[in-house]
């Protein structure tokens, strides 16, 4: 890579004022004072958190030779180049996309964002042009990966610098194709601000995240403005089905199209059997069968057949290899004992997603089976989702334990006092509070007949539960297997 002077970095902003001389070499382009070496320029973003103009000081010590900032410090460093900015965070975004030759305009980039669905549809997407014979990038909650490479992920959606960085990487490996989840947050702290996307796919949106956005309409707002500022040349998928889907899209340029299993669409589907071994779906008049199990997975098989089209892949392939293939790690995950008890695994940690697995679960079962569900929420978020989540599966269940999710920084005892304030009656004589998820899994084995269905949601894939600021080793899955063992003997 060239080494890139300040002024050729900041050619896309609009600087209030700058102090210093532009023609400076530049190193890198840096956000975490902690990480200035001798040459870097540190941007002074300002966090929920904490704020990078207090940290001026530390990163010049450390050997940056430019600032960038919203608010000039009292004291101006020394020699030290200085470009005053609205917004930091765009800044930086801009920046690395500079820094970094622009990346994202080199590859197919398609990003998917909503509430639920993102990681499946954008591991499969990923999943499908590697069948197809390219050489592809994903960017996951789960984890990114450059073709056969997994780098863990620590965001759904990493930094604007550290997304370019990737980028860069990938393109380097010879990717000509990426798959991302672009989160809320991410649209919102301009983690994607100035990356050319060849397409963007919604989803859609339910109730999350309100401890973030604070209003569901500010939450609507943020998913719309990355449709907003999609180029002519991008496509946009929406799905028609959601009350919300045709407003992401009325204001894009790019050219639109919708997926729908109940009313005509561009990607149309009907679900024709739905059952443990996987769905048996029409897409546009194609009768096809798919590995993945239930409604919510038929409308994100669509998105990713929609997204392949749009990208100019041939429909019969398409549909051939989908039918292949299984989706992200800790979404629907099922296991059975030797008892003959189903286990399932499942990511759902929002209301919407929950009774959607659930409602999935019911459709599966014969009749008989009892459904018991083990669900905790996380600490240090959206508080108002917590009864919600529990009524839903007091809803949906016939046994209901209520455990500890992410505690985090929380009393896990306070969680689930939040999660049992205002049950109905009828869900109060379904539940259980068990603390420790270990102790709630195992209760959940002890009750369970065979054929009867638990379902273990809200962790899915992580590997962790995040206590007080520790991340102690524990997998859902894991930790449901070995109890199916135990109970076996």
């Amino acid at each position: 890579m060239v080494s890139k002077t300040l002024s050729q970095l900041i050619t896309a902003l609009a600087p209030l004022q700058t102090v210093g001389s532009m023609d400076l070499p530049i190193r890198a382009v840096v956000i975490d004072s902690r990480q200035v070496q001798a040459g870097d320029v540190f941007v002074a973003i300002t966090g929920a958190l904490s704020d990078g103009h207090a940290f001026i000081e530390k990163a010049v010590a450390a050997g940056a030779v430019a600032v960038v900032v919203e608010r000039l410090p009292q004291t101006l460093p020394a020699g030290i180049s200085i470009i005053q900015v609205d917004s930091s965070a765009a800044a930086a975004a801009h920046m690395a996309c500079a820094f970094y030759d622009h990346p994202s305009a080199q590859l197919k980039l398609v990003g998917v964002t909503g509430t639920n669905g993102k990681t499946t549809i954008a591991t499969v997407l990923f999943k499908l042009f590697r069948q197809l014979g390219y050489r592809c990038g994903l960017v996951s909650t789960v984890q990114n990966q450059i073709d056969d490479e997994i780098i863990p992920a620590t965001h759904t959606t990493p930094d604007a610098v550290s997304l370019n960085a990737l980028l860069h990487q990938m393109l380097t490996a010879g990717c000509t194709h990426v798959f991302m989840e672009s989160s809320s947050h991410a649209i919102h702290q301009h983690r994607i601000t100035g990356l050319h996307f060849a397409g963007a796919l919604f989803s859609n949106i339910t109730h999350d995240h309100l401890d973030y956005h604070k209003t569901f309409d500010e939450y609507i707002r943020v998913k719309k403005s990355y449709f907003d500022h999609l180029p002519a040349s991008a496509f946009a998928i929406s799905n028609a089905d959601d009350k919300r889907g045709e407003i992401m899209l009325q204001n894009t340029a790019a050219q639109k199209y919708f997926y729908s299993l109940k009313t005509l669409a561009a990607f149309k589907g009907k679900i024709l059997e739905n059952v443990l071994t996987g769905l048996v779906m029409l897409v546009n008049d194609k009768q096809v069968h798919f590995r993945l199990i239930g409604t919510f997975n038929a409308y994100n098989l669509l998105a990713v057949y929609g997204a392949a089209i749009c990208l100019g892949e041939d429909s019969d392939k398409v549909l051939t290899q989908l039918s292949l293939l299984t989706g992200a790690e800790g979404r629907f995950d099922y296991l059975i004992s030797a008892k003959g008890i189903i286990g399932i695994v499942d990511y759902a940690h929002t209301p919407d997603a929950l009774e959607n697995v659930l409602a999935t679960i019911k459709k599966l079962r014969q009749g008989h089976e009892q459904i018991i569900t083990v669900v905790g929420c996380g600490g240090d978020r959206d508080k108002t989702k917590r009864p919600i989540m529990a009524q839903a599966a007091c809803d949906s269940s016939d046994k209901v334990i209520l455990t500890s999710d992410n505690p985090r920084s929380e009393d896990p005892l306070a969680i689930l006092a939040d999660m049992e304030r205002g049950l109905s009656a009828s869900a109060k004589r379904k539940y259980q509070t068990v603390a420790d998820r270990r102790e709630a899994i195992a209760l959940a084995v002890s009750l369970a007949q065979p054929e009867d269905i638990i379902l273990v949601a809200g962790k899915g894939h992580e590997k962790y539960q995040d206590i007080q600021g520790v991340k102690h080793h524990f997998d859902d899955k894991e930790v449901l297997a070995q109890t199916f063992n135990t109970h076996n003997k």
